[in-house]
Parts: C-alpha cells; sequence; structure tokens
C-alpha cells in the first residue's frame, strides 16, 4: 500500500469556468504558467529584499530586535511617502494602483502576509533621501530667514549684504554637497559626511568611473520600482473594472429633474446595477490581481463560486473595503493645492492599504478549499453582503453634494480604482 504524496501549493487546483468538471492536473499547469507570467516578476527581489525580514528572538538577540523594529518602521513610514508622493502625481497613480494590486496578487498566491511588502526594501532608501534633504536644507532656510529680514530692516546696510553673500554661498555649498551625497547612493549617513563624499568624488574622478558607478546605481534603483510590470498591472485592472463601473454610474447620477419620470427611473437602475457590481467587483479584482488575467472580469460565475467556498473571508473583506471606503468621501469635500495633495495621499494610502490585503487574504482562503461552504451559511453571508454594499450605495447618493467635483466623485470609486483624494 503506497503513502500518499502532500500536494504542494503549486499542485493545487485553479479556478476554471466550470469548477467541478475540470480536473486538478491541467489547473495545475495553468496555475505555474500564471506564477511565472512576467508582468508579476519582481526584479527588486535580486536587488534588495522586498519582504518582511524574520523577527529576531528578543530574548536571545534584544538589540537586534530593537534594530529589526525600527528598520521596519522606518521602511514602512518611507514606502508610505513613496507611494503618497506618487499617487498625488497623475498618470503615476497607475503604478500605486498597480503596487496595490500586486499585494493583493502576492497575497492570494502565496497566503503569507510577509509577501504583501513588495519594495519594502528599496523604500528607505527614498526615505533616507527624502529625510536627508530636510535635514541638510533646514539651517539654509535659517539663513534664508535670517537674510530676508536683514533686508527687511535695513537694506542698504552692512549685515544685509552679508546675510545676503552667506546665503548664496550656503545655497551653492549645499547644492554641491547634496549631488555628492546622492552620487554616493543616497544613504542617510551620506549626508552628513560632506568630507568623505568630496573624497569619494575625487577617488571615482580619479579612476575615471563615476558615471558608470551613477548610471548603474540609478539602473538599479529604477529596475527596482518594478514600473513597468506595475504600470501594466494596473493599467489592466484599471479598465476591466471601471468596465464594470462605468454605465452602472453613469445612471446612479443621470437624475438631474426628480419631476421627471425616466431621469428617476434611470437613477433607480443605475443604484440597483451600481449595488450588484460593487458585490461581486471586489473579488473579479482580487482575481484578476492573483492571476493577472485580464479575462477574469468577464468570469462573472467564478468568482460567485470563489465567494461560495469562503463566503464569512469575502464578507469580512468586502465590508471593510467600502466601510473604510466611506471617510476617505470627506477629504474630497475640498480641493487642496497640488503640491499639498501627497499629505492628503498619506490617509488614501493607510487606509487602501489594509482593504487590499484582506482581499487577498480572501482569495487565497477560497482557493485552498475544495467545496463550498454550507448553504445556510452562504445565504446569511450574501445577505448581509447585499445590506451592507445596498447601505454603501445609498450613502454614494449623496457624495456629489459634499464632493469638490460633483457628479464626478461617484465615478471615481478610490478604493477599486485610483487611491487618490481626486
Amino acid at each position: 500500500m503506497t503513502g500518499s504524496v502532500p500536494t504542494s501549493r503549486l499542485d493545487r487546483p485553479r479556478f476554471p469556468s466550470e469548477l467541478r468538471e475540470v480536473r486538478s492536473e491541467s489547473l495545475a499547469e495553468e496555475l505555474v504558467v500564471v506564477e511565472s507570467k512576467p508582468e508579476l516578476e519582481t526584479p527588486e527581489a535580486v536587488l534588495v529584499v522586498d519582504r518582511l525580514p524574520p523577527f529576531p528572538v528578543p530574548w536571545r538577540n534584544p538589540l537586534k530586535c530593537i534594530a529589526w523594529i525600527v528598520r521596519t518602521l522606518f521602511g514602512l513610514a518611507s514606502l508610505t511617502l513613496l507611494l503618497a508622493v506618487s499617487a498625488a502625481v497623475p498618470l503615476v497613480n497607475f503604478w500605486v494602483l498597480g503596487y496595490f494590486l500586486d499585494v493583493t496578487g502576492r497575497i492570494g498566491r502565496t497566503g503569507k502576509l510577509r509577501a504583501a511588502f513588495p519594495l519594502l526594501g528599496l523604500a528607505p532608501r527614498f526615505g533616507s533621501i527624502v529625510l536627508g534633504t530636510w535635514l541638510c536644507v533646514l539651517p539654509l532656510r535659517l539663513v534664508s530667514g535670517a537674510a530676508s529680514d536683514a533686508t527687511l530692516i535695513d537694506p542698504r546696510g552692512r549685515a544685509a549684504a552679508g546675510w545676503q553673500f552667506a546665503l548664496t554661498l550656503s545655497s551653492w555649498l549645499m547644492v554641491a554637497h547634496l549631488c555628492m551625497a546622492l552620487a554616493r547612493g543616497g544613504a542617510l549617513g551620506c549626508f552628513f559626511r560632506p568630507f568623505k563624499n568630496f573624497r569619494w568624488l575625487r577617488a571615482r574622478w580619479r579612476d575615471r568611473d563615476y558615471w558608470e558607478r551613477a548610471s548603474t546605481a540609478i539602473g538599479q534603483f529604477l529596475t527596482g520600482l518594478n514600473a513597468r510590470a506595475y504600470y501594466s498591472i494596473g493599467w489592466r485592472g484599471f479598465v476591466g473594472t471601471f468596465a464594470w463601473l462605468i454605465v452602472p454610474s453613469a445612471l446612479y447620477v443621470s437624475l438631474h429633474d426628480p419631476s421627471k419620470p425616466g431621469q428617476f427611473i434611470s437613477m433607480l437602475a443605475g443604484g440597483f446595477g451600481l449595488w450588484l457590481t460593487l458585490m461581486w467587483a471586489p473579488l473579479l479584482q482580487a482575481r484578476f490581481a492573483a492571476e493577472n488575467r485580464l479575462g477574469v472580469f468577464r468570469e462573472l460565475k467564478t468568482a460567485r463560486e470563489l465567494f461560495c467556498r469562503a463566503p464569512f473571508a469575502w464578507l469580512f473583506a468586502i465590508v471593510l473595503t467600502y466601510v473604510l471606503a466611506l471617510p476617505l468621501y470627506l477629504f474630497k469635500a475640498l480641493s487642496p493645492p497640488q503640491d499639498a495633495m501627497w499629505f492628503i495621499t498619506i490617509i488614501f494610502v493607510v487606509s487602501i492599504f489594509p482593504t487590499k490585503v484582506a482581499l487577498g487574504w480572501a482569495y487565497q482562503r477560497s482557493m485552498r478549499r475544495t467545496n463550498r461552504a454550507w448553504w445556510p451559511w452562504r445565504i446569511l453571508c450574501r445577505t448581509l453582503l447585499a445590506a451592507i454594499v445596498g447601505i454603501y450605495v445609498f450613502i454614494l447618493f449623496f457624495t456629489p453634494a459634499i464632493g469638490e467635483h460633483g457628479r464626478r466623485v461617484v465615478f471615481e470609486h478610490h478604493v477599486l480604482l485610483l487611491p487618490v483624494p481626486f
């Protein structure tokens, strides 16, 4: 009697259009193909660590434990800042959407929370550059303030001329210092060791390899951002989701004159369609993120089967998605200046990230199960989901009254589309 061979994750079946009739062997081959698609590759994994490192044992290595906590917190803060600044820039925000979809896909394929932080190893360098530049420019701002005050008190006096000369000289020196710090790699220590930066630049000039080193460092940084893959999955995820949302959203805001029955009926039809769409759009988007296949947006039957296999997990994930989405509409009541948009976008990034993790987790649970849940649980979860999404759609009807962009707010769907406040 032969023993059973344990099935690995790559051998687990995927969801085809007819889940009950297709054997797991062909689906295992399909899964391997999906996981090896170039759009889902992460070249930054070769250059930097893109996931949380193992947590040291506190009672064995207390100093390493403290260093792990500090390094991780700084990395998460830097990653949040990088996403917020990128999301505030038009067209670049598609890269952020692709990042969020990749988070969902990673958890959906692996089931590990540690895999939910791509670019975590690259973000601290960005944070070091921002923090180091800010700290270096701070004394320059003090000199600028003193020069401005001296000019106001005595525009032609010696003090004003001296402060203006000091400001000009310090500005040029600071520019040179920042350029050398960035040329050395932008680590935080580089911003506080100007003489070492100068010696490094002199050595590079002597060896005539400055441009080679600089181009290699810039190329590694840009490759680590995984821009091409994230743009690809971001654009396609946006198009697939927006195709489901555009028609019901347009009908939902078509009411201009309540005395006209046609417009009222169109509004009700749009609300009903938006209610149905928002119930299943997160499932379709999570499956697209995990499989990286645009055709999944046409496979509604498979999404319904996914829900039947893990109804409580999907109920939690979808409810969390819309509960965290509602408060963000309050930040759309005002339109801040473009240079301050990144600050509000931090709130959007922090609020949306847990929803992507939850959707990936729900997808992984439904993929691990081979049978449907007990039918009363399915009915209960569908009823609760229908009621909560219905409340969300009802509240969504009033958002144009408080939004800066009027009826356009209904089309934005920041929790499913671009994670930006505009």
